[in-house]
């Protein structure tokens, strides 16, 4: 089981979809990995040769992924919240930071709706 970027890669998938499995590589971008490499994208992870392994690794450490990308997104989120901005505020009170509606939706965000006990008119 090929390890890159400190991912064990699923050994039945084809590379270019194994190499989703990274953080902040998506399909586009594995894509563009694999022919850099100069691998063919009907290779499955279990059959890459050493060489074609080191290959896509040296291509994957030219990008910014898992941890190093990771502590970046949380660091933007926190400096918007710090500065203040809507973005900042929403992603601080735990609601939708995009636009979207809250009215009805927003289940994710704004967590399960917890009912008031003994409220009486």
């Amino acid at each position: 089981m090929p390890r890159i970027a400190g991912v064990d890669l699923p050994r039945d998938k084809k590379i270019a979809y194994g190499l989703t499995y990274i953080f902040g590589i998506g399909i586009n971008t594995a894509h563009k990995i694999v022919a850099d490499a100069g691998v063919a994208e009907d290779v499955r992870v279990r059959d890459l040769t050493p060489d074609q392994e080191d290959k896509v690794r040296a291509e994957v450490d030219k990008y910014k992924v898992e941890g190093d990308l990771r502590r970046e997104v949380s660091l933007n989120i926190k400096n918007l919240q710090e500065i203040g901005s809507y973005r900042g505020m929403r992603h601080r009170r735990g609601l939708p930071v995009r636009g979207q509606h809250t009215k009805n939706n927003a289940r994710t965000r704004k967590g399960k709706a917890v009912s008031v006990a003994g409220k009486k008119k």
